[in-house]
């Protein structure tokens, strides 16, 4: 039987299948912070082991779960591990970094050189690594999506999307695009910087998340990895042994 991939964030459902130790054709979901249509969930697959990683709401994850049970013989949930795969975490309480994010740095690990991991999904995530594949920090801020609907929040009259960017905008909306977006630029320009620095060579630099797109133009040198968080779930997987969850 099968084996498949899923990786439930707070926006988007993503899963594949595990295909040599390596991620199949992606299929990705829309859906609501806390629940899924129930159509969408019985259209998940079947197979032999569930590999899952979750940082999407507790209620959601218990329906998920509940779905791939009785979906597959096994179901296998990721956890951040101190060490995995030649990658060292920074946190001293590793279940306190998300697994998202270390799924990404395992994913990042693979190419052997320094990298700056960038996710933008509900929140702005950065993680730099060093070529050994040793974890050296991160930030986390709110993404360019979550500022706009939080300005909307505290002044209607503020609109929650919409605009272009532009370096010196002249109407709301682009002003509003272009100082969310270029906020998240910005800080990520910094850890660049700061990162080179540190490690004494130029990190390359990985950005991922459903909320990527529109700051990829603003950061030429960035390779764009979508599925980034899946690579490092079949990477997981591989150096698991099959437990019972």
């Amino acid at each position: 039987m099968s084996d498949w991939l899923f990786d439930l964030g707070n926006s988007r459902f993503k899963f594949a299948q595990l295909v040599e130790g390596g991620v199949g054709p992606v299929q990705a979901w829309a859906h609501g912070a806390e629940a899924m249509t129930a159509s969408a969930l019985q259209a998940l697959p079947r197979g032999g082991t569930a590999w899952v990683a979750s940082v999407a709401a507790s209620t959601l994850t218990a329906e998920v779960m509940t779905v791939l049970d009785a979906r597959f013989a096994r179901v296998q949930v990721a956890r951040t591990q101190v060490e995995c795969a030649g990658v060292r975490i920074a946190y001293a309480r590793p279940e306190k970094f998300g697994v998202d994010r270390f799924l990404a740095l395992l994913a990042a690990a693979r190419a052997r050189q320094p990298v700056l991991v960038v996710g933008v999904g509900t929140a702005l995530t950065i993680d730099l690594m060093d070529g050994d594949g040793l974890h050296r920090g991160g930030r986390i801020g709110a993404s360019p999506t979550v500022m706009r609907q939080a300005l909307h929040a505290r002044a209607a009259q503020l609109p929650a999307s919409g605009g272009d960017y532009a370096e010196f905008a002249n109407d709301t909306a682009d002003a509003l695009a272009s100082g969310c977006d270029g906020a998240a630029v910005a800080l990520v320009e910094r850890s660049l910087r700061l990162g080179a620095e540190l490690l004494g060579v130029p990190p390359q630099l990985l950005v991922h998340g459903g909320g990527a797109a529109p700051l990829l133009p603003l950061l030429p040198p960035a390779e764009y990895r979508p599925a980034l968080v899946l690579d490092g779930l079949a990477r997981w997987a591989v150096h698991q042994p099959v437990l019972e969850r």
